[in-house]
């Protein structure tokens, strides 16, 4: 995410390829909430840990531009794709997952940032605090 909100915050954030890939995402502190949950639960098998609610990478580009206050109008080329990303640019970025906690929630999991935008919004206003929250 670091490199990620630097581009936005110079105004060069914009959605990647054609922006319809959903781009599964979590707050850190929704991601150690639900490992500890798990850890202590007595669920088994896979479980995935994202956000309750999926969003396109569009709408994560309008999102996190929004919470900027940064124009989100162009698409982001290839070549810029691979200088942020590297490789995983084509297999990670622009395949996307529409990928569901639904493991976590049918077990009673609370998330605290249950939107992108109250994630987000949490993760800006604490950055200059804790630049390390933009890890995940």
């Amino acid at each position: 995410m670091g490199r990620l909100v630097a581009l936005f915050k110079l105004g060069l954030g914009g959605r990647l390829g054609s922006g319809r890939p959903y781009w599964p995402w979590i707050s850190l502190p929704d991601e150690v909430s639900a490992l500890r949950f798990l850890i202590t639960s007595d669920l088994s098998g896979p479980v995935n840990l994202t956000g309750p609610e999926p969003v396109t990478n569009a709408e994560f580009t309008k999102t996190l531009g929004s919470v900027l206050a940064r124009p989100t109008l162009a698409a982001v080329p290839g070549f810029a794709r691979k200088l942020v990303v590297g490789d995983f640019a084509e297999e990670g970025v622009l395949a996307g997952q529409r990928a569901l906690p639904r493991v976590l929630t049918r077990a009673g999991f609370d998330f605290a940032h249950p939107s992108l935008r109250r994630a987000l919004e949490a993760i800006t206003a604490s950055a200059t605090d804790q630049p390390s929250r933009w890890a995940v």
